[in-house]
């Protein structure tokens, strides 16, 4: 349902709003970063506004960064067209499935505490998961529940490769309607036989990264989004990052645009994932709102390994197993050459639109346009945020390839 990206220490922001000039982020190194050639930088609110003149954007934010400076921030175009609302640096946006690294360092937060770990059980911490059957179905077309050759393990639901199914009929609307609790919605997933062996395949997972945030719910004794405001956003000092925005909050967020049979971009409903008033579910798969000061922040704790302005969110360790391949040879992800890590797509093969990233990279996408990935060889991280769907494959779009390119072409030496 949502969109999702690969990785790389390469933190990139694009803010797409008109004219503005590139600033430090808020709490960010202000020492003028040196960069091999800094007219690439320059290029990106340029090449972000040809896809506005061209029809396929309204406006974008971008944000190109190290691990301890920002060497970009632009914000160009429209955030609303018909209020004629620009686009800011300090624009939210629906991020989408950028979520779920999210949900993922919330687990890896329990790890460091020694609370769970990716080799447990899910049943372990949610007994729901106990005894689940596996749907096989025959050359003849016959389908049986069988054992399955071992239970679901929490890096599984990490990696996409569970072989839990998508929400059933009566639960399915739960992205829409936001009424059920992360407990109804682990309970109706745990109760739906799986669809192949754990570990075997890669299918990505909504119901899974979902799972997760209730594992977070029951082993720290905390709402999900509640364990993360406390162990990520505050200290993090991310003040636009949420799940249930204001209404004040909620006239700074960009319209989403879709192109309609004409080819033509008009505003699209809210319809994939709904910003309904008194949610239940936040939506650990693809629930929250952020902005690119906010992302920045969160890359450069990735880049510097767990900490930012020296508090340590996650320990080194959790940081490399997170970020390091975890399904093999298994073909994963969007774009070829990908593999995955513990809520991360990472670059296990360079080529197509990572082709300018080292193997390694990291990072994810969303529904909606967003990329942020993350470059640790080549000290960067990239960020684009924009609001539009239908995209042919968001992974793959043309606006992330075009970021990449500028952002690492800048920093690379001759």
């Amino acid at each position: 349902m949502f969109s999702r990206g690969q990785g790389w220490i390469l933190v990139w922001l694009v803010v797409v709003g008109i004219g503005a000039p590139p600033l430090a982020l808020r709490g960010a190194a202000a020492a003028e970063p040196t960069v091999a050639h800094p007219e690439k930088l320059r290029a990106i609110p340029a090449a972000m506004q040809k896809f506005i003149d061209e029809g396929e954007l309204a406006g974008a934010v971008t944000v190109v960064g190290r691990k301890d400076s920002i060497l970009a921030f632009d914000a160009v175009g429209l955030a609303d067209v018909s209020a004629k609302r620009p686009m800011t640096k300090d624009t939210l946006f629906r991020i989408a499935s950028m979520t779920k690294p999210i949900t993922a360092i919330g687990i890896m937060i329990l790890y460091d505490e020694g609370k769970l770990h990716p080799d447990d059980d899910v049943a372990k911490h949610l007994p729901e998961f106990t005894g689940q059957r596996l749907l096989v179905t025959d050359a003849t077309g016959t389908q049986t529940l069988v054992k399955p050759q071992r239970p679901v393990k929490l890096r599984d639901l990490l990696t996409h490769t569970s072989g839990v199914a998508n929400y059933p009929v009566g639960v399915s609307d739960v992205y829409t309607q936001r009424n059920r609790t992360l407990a109804e919605t682990a309970l109706a997933t745990a109760l739906q036989p799986l669809r192949f062996e754990p570990g075997t395949q890669w299918s990505y997972s909504n119901p899974g990264i979902d799972t997760l945030g209730r594992v977070i719910e029951v082993v720290s004794g905390e709402k999900y989004e509640i364990f993360l405001q406390k162990r990520l956003f505050d200290p993090l000092g991310l003040k636009d990052t949420m799940f249930y925005p204001t209404r004040a909050q909620l006239e700074r967020l960009a319209v989403t645009y879709g192109k309609n049979p004409e080819g033509k971009l008009v505003a699209t409903p809210n319809t994939l994932i709904s910003l309904t008033e008194n949610a239940q579910h936040p939506i650990p798969a693809g629930g929250l709102v952020s902005c690119g000061d906010d992302l920045a922040r969160l890359y450069q704790m990735m880049l510097n390994r767990g900490t930012f302005n020296n508090q340590r969110i996650l320990s080194e360790k959790a940081v490399a197993t997170m970020t390091q391949l975890q399904t093999g040879t298994l073909k994963t992800g969007f774009v070829d050459g990908m593999g995955f890590g513990f809520g991360w797509a990472v670059v296990r093969q360079p080529q197509g639109v990572t082709a300018m990233l080292r193997p390694g990279s990291y990072g994810h996408g969303g529904a909606f346009g967003t990329q942020g990935w993350i470059d640790p060889q080549q000290d960067l991280f990239v960020i684009l945020l924009i609001q539009r769907t239908n995209l042919a494959n968001a992974d793959a779009s043309p606006m992330r390839e075009k970021l990449q390119q500028l952002a690492v072409a800048a920093v690379q030496n001759p």
